[in-house]
């Protein structure tokens, strides 16, 4: 009942939205520049979306419980037995992940483009990415086959999330030196390691600010860091929205993998502090730069 009651509040709000301010300007441009479709058609179109949006969200909690908490366990007998419980269960939240990323594409959410996807399957890549929108980790997952990442102990308590989460043998960001040592050993046994070194979504408009995380884990596995420049325009579900506070227009996601950023030798004869702050000043700005030349062309 309280979840019928937000959603139609939702509606309403989304609904006013349309009728004054931002979107109402939005609206008029729209018009101008295709002025044979009719007005009423951009607002079907916002409440569609708008629609299809709480579906989605819908389907990602039912999916937790649905597929990993009855499917997955009668599935795993007879799947795939060839492959390690965990590489097995990557594959299938990454096929899951796939259908999920065309489903919100189909009915009209969004639209999505990966540049160089496929090099997020080399075997001991630790992924670093910069943290647009809610969707970044469902997109890169979606990508590839044998994913990890670090999730917070309260989404691990998530009934949706438990059950994959333990699955996956995801890392519980717990304590920091078993964290990074589990990190490693991932690294080391060959999978994609995903880590967003902001610790948080972006906020739109300031700079990025990226923690000492990912460079320690960087230091301690000596493995090759592979950056991921991900994209959202318009914006959308960012830290400080809600689900229903969609963009006039459908969004796209963007997945630009850039070349192996290599690790200075010089660093292991250095101390581990001064090395970890270098190398985050340096992805820091890297990304900043990276970000702009795709903003920009």
């Amino acid at each position: 009942m309280g979840g019928s009651v937000e959603t139609a509040h939702a509606i309403r709000q989304a609904h006013d939205r349309l009728r004054q301010g931002s979107p109402e300007r939005s609206r008029r441009a729209q018009h101008e520049r295709f002025p044979y479709v009719p007005t009423d058609f951009f607002r079907i179109n916002y409440l569609w979306r708008l629609f299809g949006t709480g579906i989605s969200f819908f389907l990602f909690g039912a999916m937790g419980v649905l597929f990993w908490g009855i499917l997955f366990p009668v599935l795993d007998k007879f799947i795939m037995q060839d492959i390690p419980k965990k590489l097995r269960s990557r594959l299938l939240m990454n096929r899951i992940f796939h259908v999920y990323m065309e489903f919100m594409r189909v009915i009209g959410i969004l639209t999505y483009e990966a540049h160089g996807g496929e090099r997020l399957n080399t075997p001991g890549r630790l992924v670093i990415a910069n943290h647009p929108s809610l969707l970044d980790v469902v997109f890169l997952i979606s990508q590839i086959r044998n994913a990890t990442c670090i999730v917070k102990p309260a989404l691990a308590a998530n009934p949706f999330m438990r059950i994959p989460i333990h699955a996956m043998g995801y890392i519980y960001a717990d304590d920091p030196e078993t964290v990074v040592k589990q990190c490693a050993e991932e690294l080391h046994e060959g999978c994609s390691l995903i880590v967003f070194p902001e610790g948080t979504r972006t906020t739109p408009g300031k700079p990025l600010k990226f923690l000492r995380g990912a460079a320690t884990i960087a230091l301690e596995s000596r493995a090759k860091i592979l950056p991921v420049i991900l994209g959202c325009s318009p914006t959308t579900l960012t830290k400080r929205e809600k689900w229903y506070q969609i963009p006039n227009k459908k969004f796209t996601l963007s997945l630009h993998v850039e070349e192996d950023f290599e690790l200075d030798a010089n660093d292991e004869n250095t101390s581990r502090s001064l090395a970890t702050r270098k190398l985050t000043r340096q992805l820091e700005q890297y990304f900043i730069d990276r970000q702009a030349h795709h903003e920009k062309y």
